[in-house]
């Protein structure tokens, strides 16, 4: 496996219009652990991934790797939880200075969310063109 990128092996849905819809079983690192029917931390989930296809070998129930680039990853943190860290912490510094009230402060601060949630909803197309997901064959 390359260093730039993630890799996880799934098993391909459903195809349409040359996008692959890939279910990945996330799993955490204790998940795979020798003693993770004693232990209360594992965790397992199922992912649906799109990914774009690059010709059409491919067919539903193959196995595949998804493939993405490692700095999407870095992207992907930083606007979701970075980012909307930095707001609220912002908001909070600024309306603490000119208000007392501490009520009025963090409601105000996590109303930044919406304004923020909606930006990104907004510009979702752009974005989703710079989160790309590639498949390739096991």
């Amino acid at each position: 496996m390359n260093d730039e990128t993630i890799r996880h092996r799934g098993e391909i849905i459903a195809i349409t219009e040359g996008v692959a819809k890939v279910r990945i079983l996330q799993t955490s690192a204790c998940a795979e652990c020798h003693a993770k029917a004693a232990c209360t931390v594992s965790d397992q989930k199922e992912k649906i991934i799109e990914a774009e296809l690059n010709r059409d070998e491919f067919s539903v129930g193959d196995e595949v790797y998804v493939i993405a680039q490692k700095n999407i990853g870095v992207s992907a943190v930083l606007l979701a939880y970075v980012l909307p860290f930095v707001v609220i912490i912002v908001t909070m510094a600024i309306l603490d200075n000119f208000s007392g009230n501490e009520l009025l402060v963090g409601t105000v601060s996590l109303s930044m969310l919406l304004p923020y949630l909606l930006l990104l909803r907004l510009f979702r197309k752009k974005l989703s063109a710079k989160f790309k997901f590639y498949i390739t064959e096991i």
